[in-house]
């Protein structure tokens, strides 16, 4: 027999109930205020958009950033500055005005001699990476001018020409707009960036890989597998409660957590994720697009067991939860 003291929680608790309320609650007190990371000039929304980003399972967050520590032979400040911008990605608008000439249907790219000598290129080296894009052809006109004809000689394609030109990667990680120096609590020296992309960073020898860090859910998923997803959704979702002075008991975070990447693949809590892909007709029907769910189970002649919650309330039932999840009673002897 288990004994009272032996278990965790007692059979039939509510816990999603429990975690929703314990999360959704002190959720309507977050204010809808962002962060300012010291350094990275970007705003990191925090408090409820943030919380609405994880829960939601975005593709990516709005504002993206890394952790990146350093392998132990670069952990000097001047070491760690030359790979902070070695990593930073240069596009073109940095070093260029882009600028379109309708009448000519030409492109004219007029590079800043300054900033190209600041990020180390030349104009051979920008006229290289422009003709390997084959977004036109393009020849030299002048010192520091680059002229381009798009493919397409319609006003709409020069514009499409223009934008992708501005938007070239010259040099560095693809993704990560800005890299900077800084120390942790403890002291030790890591770079922080304003953008995402940790299979690229993985490939460096200069950073430890054991201690890369992404706030994008699922890039985790994709490079490190659901386990650290799960992980980081508990994370996350704990930093941003943590940050706006709401005490939430991890355990709950669990629960989500768990609920989110059950299945091998994060899911969000919305029509397209947990709550539209539930068993239950009734839970579905409940939730949204009501008509949608009830005429598709029809169709395929689907069938409700009614073994949870809201199924249960629905058709007027003991729900199988606490003292209802109790199917037999007996009276035990005098």
């Amino acid at each position: 027999m288990v004994k009272r003291k032996d278990v965790m929680i007692d059979v039939g608790e509510a816990v999603g109930i429990v975690a929703a309320q314990s999360i959704g609650e002190p959720g309507t007190q977050m204010t809808m205020r962002t962060f300012h990371y010291a350094g990275v000039a970007e705003q990191v929304p925090t408090g409820l958009p943030r919380l609405i980003e994880i829960v939601d399972a975005r593709r990516e967050p709005k504002k993206p950033l890394m952790n990146i520590y350093l392998a132990k032979a670069f952990r000097d400040e001047e070491k760690a500055k030359a790979v902070a911008e070695a990593i930073e990605e240069v596009s073109l608008r940095k070093i260029a005005h882009v600028v379109e000439d309708f009448e000519k249907k030409e492109v004219y790219v007029r590079l800043d001699p300054q900033l190209m000598g600041y990020e180390g290129m030349g104009i051979g080296d920008v006229m290289a990476i422009i003709k390997k894009s084959e977004i036109g052809k393009a020849e030299q006109q002048g010192e520091n001018v680059i002229m381009l004809k798009p493919k397409a000689g319609s006003l709409k394609a020069i514009r499409r020409s223009t934008e992708k030109l501005r938007d070239l990667h010259l040099k560095g990680v693809k993704g990560l707009s800005k890299a900077l120096v800084t120390r942790d609590e403890k002291g030790e020296i890591f770079i922080r960036t304003a953008g995402s992309n940790v299979s690229e960073i993985l490939k460096l020898k200069e950073v430890d890989p054991a201690r890369v860090y992404t706030n994008n859910i699922k890039e985790v998923d994709a490079v490190f597998g659901i386990e650290a997803a799960r992980n980081a959704i508990v994370f996350e979702a704990n930093q941003v409660l943590e940050m706006q002075k709401l005490d939430v008991d991890r355990r709950h975070l669990n629960v989500l957590a768990d609920a989110m990447c059950m299945d091998g693949q994060v899911k969000s809590v919305g029509r397209h994720g947990l709550s539209g892909q539930k068993a239950s007709i009734l839970a579905r029907a409940a939730f949204e697009e009501t008509i949608k769910h009830l005429i598709n189970a029809a169709i395929k002649g689907e069938e409700d067991r009614l073994v949870g919650v809201t199924e249960n309330i629905i058709v007027g039932q003991y729900i199988p939860v606490g003292t209802g999840i109790v199917k037999l009673a007996m009276q035990r002897k005098k």
